[in-house]
């Protein structure tokens, strides 16, 4: 049996009686030099520091302890961002027990006077800070989890550059222990270079004039992606990412992905939602990665191969979008074949070659099929007319 006991800054007096008795009946106690400190006049058992790195570790050390009593400290709640969910899928949830603290979450947002529930949490703590992006928007309250000191400063960077330097940052040390701290700025003119490495960053989101906020619903401007021509159309986009129906905890594979702006708006339809964007041209391929970072989902899973053999390594699928290559054989009937029962297909064509492959399709395993064609407004002499895009043919169909 592993316990996970979750400790503040208040140390050995914040804890709860069941965290208490767990640290007494432990052979060996396993944690952060920050939280094994906290404890150490307080226990007999051995205390160890976690091994670094800590993952590739964690199963092996657990089985040296098999034969033992162990107990893990870990910072607030351990299943709010912390071991405890991992802890969980490595020795199974029967042999973990759970006594929580209470979160930084909840201690930054009683000093802040912010309701929980109209805030967004989002951690940096071995996470790339361009995930920040995801979540801005004008008035919209944030609680950033560090990875330590320096993160404070980082995220006022982050906001400054990105046009958001008004924000309001209030940067929450040591909360609950005896050196709490709260201090306030603005992230374009930060300059506290001194924070204490258990912080938390609460930011008020204050759009400077003329900065870019994206909504989180398909359909972005085609001016969001940086790209050489091969973007699925702001229309279109929508529609197709109407056909995939992204939920949460879904993964997608972005088949001839172009810029990504498809593996890019499922991923940001919710934190949970995940992507692999699959292209065969490096320079695209490199070119996704900047753009997931820069719209708010660096986690998107860039990979660099051709279809269908590049598919042939990826986890299966909640859904399929196939951008390019719907002509290539065995695109698609890998793409079917990789989907579960109720999973999505979705494939679009814009040649009377890839039209013929999608009816095709369709004759054999079912679906819809949608045209879409858009025409813009723009000058014709002194006055204004349509300019038609080319069609696009998209299949549908659910398995």
């Amino acid at each position: 049996m592993v316990t996970v006991v979750g400790i503040g800054a208040d140390g050995w007096g914040g804890l709860s009686a069941r965290g208490r008795a767990a640290l007494a009946e432990a052979d060996v106690v396993l944690g952060g030099p920050r939280q094994l400190d906290l404890v150490d006049r307080h226990v007999l058992a051995e205390l160890r520091e976690w091994p670094s790195p800590l993952l590739p570790a964690l199963p092996g050390l657990l089985d040296e302890l098999v034969d033992q009593t162990v107990c893990v400290l870990a910072s607030g709640d351990p299943m709010f961002f912390g071991i405890g969910a991992t802890l969980a899928r490595v020795v199974g949830q029967d042999r973990l027990r759970v006594a929580p603290a209470v979160s930084s979450v909840a201690l930054a947002c009683a000093r802040l006077g912010w309701a929980s529930e109209d805030v967004e949490v989002v951690s940096v703590v071995g996470r790339p800070l361009a995930a920040l992006r995801r979540a801005l928007a004008p008035g919209r309250r944030l609680l950033v989890l560090s990875a330590g000191a320096d993160s404070p400063a980082a995220v006022a960077g982050l906001l400054a550059a990105d046009g958001w330097g008004p924000s309001e940052l209030t940067v929450c040390e040591q909360l609950g222990g005896q050196r709490e701290r709260l201090r306030s700025g603005t992230a374009a003119e930060w300059a506290c270079a001194d924070c204490d490495a258990l912080n938390v960053v609460a930011v008020t989101c204050r759009a400077a004039p003329g900065a870019r906020s994206w909504g989180r619903t398909a359909g972005l401007p085609d001016d969001a992606y940086d790209h050489d021509g091969q973007l699925t159309k702001r229309e279109v986009r929508a529609v197709t990412l109407g056909l995939l129906a992204p939920r949460p905890g879904e993964l997608l594979w972005d088949v001839g992905a172009g810029a990504g702006s498809v593996g890019i708006e499922w991923s940001r339809a919710h934190p949970a939602c995940r992507a692999v964007a699959v292209e065969s041209d490096p320079a695209r391929a490199a070119r996704i990665g900047r753009n997931a970072a820069a719209l708010g989902v660096p986690e998107l899973s860039v990979v660099t191969g051709r279809a269908p053999a590049a598919l042939e390594s990826l986890p299966a699928p909640d859904a399929v979008f196939v951008g390019g290559g719907v002509t290539v054989d065995g695109v698609l009937s890998t793409c079917w074949t990789a989907l579960r029962d109720g999973s999505r297909l979705v494939a679009n064509a814009v040649t009377v070659e890839g039209e013929e492959a999608l009816a095709a399709a369709r004759r054999k395993l079912g679906g819809t099929l949608v045209r879409v064609a858009v025409s813009r407004a723009a000058p014709v002499g002194g006055f204004t007319g349509w300019r038609p895009a080319m069609p696009v043919t998209i299949w549908s169909v659910t398995r």
